[in-house]
């Protein structure tokens, strides 16, 4: 009987924190993760591939693309924790991509 009443526990708990409070910001959120995820796909394929540890452009833009929009989610959400790591994190992938074109630039010349 205790795991038949778990097992309602949960899933009153799954359909609020999943379904009933579906919204846009939520979709917004659900988004920005996905993003955030693709950098770690793309660094693993690229790494795969070269058959060393290697860090592909896409990984900075899918971490500027996602951590923007968590950056976003986070200022809504109105979390100082969430707004304060994807505020620094921020920073950290567009001095990243500054570095890219900066070296980029200069080989070319």
């Amino acid at each position: 009987m205790m795991i038949v009443e778990l097992a309602h526990a949960f899933q009153i708990w799954a359909y609020e924190v999943f379904v009933a409070q579906l919204d846009t910001w939520i979709l917004v959120g659900w988004i920005a993760q996905v993003l955030f995820t693709a950098r770690f796909v793309a660094q693993w394929v690229a790494s795969e591939r070269a058959g060393r540890s290697v860090v592909p452009l896409a990984f900075w833009y899918f971490s500027v693309a996602g951590g923007f929009l968590l950056f976003v989610y986070a200022l809504y959400r109105k979390d100082p924790v969430f707004i304060v790591g994807q505020g620094a994190g921020l920073f950290v992938y567009l001095r990243n991509l500054h570095l890219i074109w900066r070296e980029s630039r200069a080989s070319k010349s």
